[in-house]
């Protein structure tokens, strides 16, 4: 068994996704329309078929609520490996993204976390 798909709750799909591939680098995976939203994905450049990122509309009161109620709490609604955790902040800062915390050493990792514009908060990890 292996992680085929994964989920992060937007309130506007359309402004995830220009997030999520031109700010953070992923590309867009699948594009289908379903009803008012669509099944949208993203993956990694380096693995083009890879684990996907669904960008799930937060339509459902119990979504909105949920991703508010982590969000008001500080707690990433995801997390992502990066080779170089300094040289991403540094990029993603440059690109007007803000961080909740900056690169931070937390056991055999150094994290920090970021707001998507869409809702979340997101982790990014550099292990060893």
């Amino acid at each position: 068994m292996k992680i085929y798909l994964t989920s992060v709750f937007v309130d506007d799909q359309d402004k995830a996704l220009k997030f999520y591939t031109e700010v953070l680098g992923f590309v867009k995976k699948a594009d289908v329309p379903v009803g008012e939203f669509k099944w949208l994905t993203v993956v990694s450049p380096d693995e083009l078929d890879g684990v996907q990122l669904l960008l799930e509309p937060n339509d459902n009161p119990a979504a909105s609520a949920f991703q508010a109620a982590i969000f008001e709490q500080g707690i990433a609604a995801t997390s992502f490996a990066v080779a170089d955790i300094q040289q991403e902040y540094e990029r993603l800062q440059a690109l007007g993204v803000r961080f909740t915390m900056p690169p931070t050493p937390m056991g055999p990792a150094t994290i920090a976390v970021f707001d998507d514009t869409c809702g979340n908060l997101i982790q990014i990890a550099q292990l060893g």
